[in-house]
């Protein structure tokens, strides 16, 4: 499988024409670039690894099926984590019909360690760590999630969320500081 270069856009442009044209191994070479930080997301905010891979694994069909409604070749992976996200939301309400409030603290599975190569320089290797990180509002941590560990701008993160840019600086300003003080 070929590694892509991120910032390759013609690349990425021409594996997201072949993929469109029904080529499955040029989609497994796009998904292949992206599927650790659509699972780093997906773990972040459900908190629970079967939820995580079962959003991903959802939102991968889906992508597949739709891809020929992307008219950006280059906007590949924002588009990809819009889906993920739509997936994201609807676990996120099973777990409230269910009345397993993600934000609950008691929901927390301590036992289970985010893999290191799945932090992307963002440690959640303690308990702590997860705690606090779940303390947040759900908005907070998708745009934490968003922005520290997959590296995206506040701008492709205001349209993956349907919020203005402004208002995606704002809120990661504040989980931030949130975070520092829950943890000091």
């Amino acid at each position: 499988m070929r590694n892509l270069n991120p910032a390759d856009n013609s690349a990425i442009a021409a594996y997201v024409k072949k993929a469109r044209d029904g080529d499955a191994d040029a989609f497994a070479v796009l998904y292949g670039e992206i599927y650790k930080d659509l699972y780093r997301i997906a773990f972040l905010n459900l908190n629970n690894e079967a939820d995580a891979s079962d959003a991903v694994s959802d939102a991968v069909v889906e992508a597949f099926q739709s891809l020929k409604g992307l008219r950006n070749p280059e906007s590949f992976k924002p588009w990809f984590v819009t889906i993920l996200f739509s997936k994201i939301k609807k676990k996120q309400r099973e777990y409230v019909r269910n009345r397993h409030n993600v934000t609950e603290i008691d929901a927390i599975d301590t036992a289970s360690e985010t893999p290191d190569e799945l932090s992307h320089g963002f440690s959640f290797d303690t308990a702590e760590v997860k705690e606090a990180f779940m303390q947040l509002n759900p908005q907070e941590r998708n745009i934490l999630s968003l922005s520290a560990v997959s590296g995206f701008k506040s701008e492709e993160i205001a349209k993956m969320l349907s919020i203005s840019a402004n208002t995606v600086r704002s809120n990661a300003a504040r989980a931030k500081e949130k975070l520092r003080r829950i943890l000091s």
